[in-house]
């Protein structure tokens, strides 16, 4: 559940409530908390939104795909602007209120949940939420890392994973050795970094971006780049 498929229908709320609140104890144990570090590790180290896109000015983002289904979801992501100096383009989610910005060639669509952004080959995907962290029942972004954190080891035990708190306050998930979903190759590696909202710790945003497992480090180099833009609407 760490990692959602671009085609797969959405999650109801209240399977994703059940997902945490029937966890909770066990997590707490297995998580032991979060290890907070001074270096965050999170930089692009170099690497622009050119290294992971193509420059076709923009139009994969006004591009239909035809392999999404009928009907009114998901739809094609809101293009706001095209900037081919820096290789990226920036759309705006309506139903979650965030604007992301993502390297040229990729789509992005949206339903009534989440955002997501996708590579040309599918194999880097993107997704933003927002998060009721009072509702999930936990009491805030880091004890939601913990439970989701532990969670996922306690149910699939190859999966390794590692939490730390940023030096801005927000966290970094990493899983390593998640199973392939239908159309990978192997196995994949999933980050998570959750928002908390400035003056209301009960919210929050959780972005999701999973790379194949040969890709980790440029995924993590990704991910410093996509938090630098991200554009929430609280």
């Amino acid at each position: 559940m760490i990692f959602h498929l671009i085609n797969k229908p959405r999650q109801k709320e209240s399977g994703r409530r059940l997902f945490l609140l029937g966890a909770l104890a066990a997590a707490a144990s297995s998580a032991g908390g979060l290890p907070a570090l001074a270096d965050d590790g999170l930089d692009a180290g170099g690497l622009t939104f050119k290294d992971f896109g193509n420059d076709d000015n923009g139009a994969s983002f006004n591009r239909k795909d035809p392999m999404l289904p009928g009907g009114p979801e998901p739809t094609a992501a809101r293009l706001v602007t095209i900037d081919r100096d820096n290789g990226l383009a920036k759309v705006f989610f309506s139903s979650v209120k965030i604007g992301l910005s993502l390297p040229l060639g990729w789509e992005a669509t949206e339903d009534a949940e989440r955002g997501v952004g996708y590579s040309r080959d599918r194999k880097t995907r993107v997704l933003v939420w927002r998060v009721d962290f009072a509702y999930e029942g936990v009491q805030g972004a880091d004890q939601y890392a913990a439970t989701k954190m532990g969670t996922i080891r306690s149910r699939t035990p190859g999966i390794k994973a590692e939490a730390r708190k940023l030096a801005d306050g927000t966290f970094l998930i990493v899983y390593e050795n998640v199973p392939p979903s239908r159309g990978d190759s192997g196995p994949r590696t999933v980050f998570d970094v959750v928002i908390s909202k400035p003056g209301n710790p009960k919210e929050g945003v959780l972005m999701t971006t999973g790379v194949q497992a040969a890709d980790t480090d440029r995924g993590l180099k990704l991910v410093a780049l996509l938090k630098s833009k991200l554009d929430i609407d609280w």
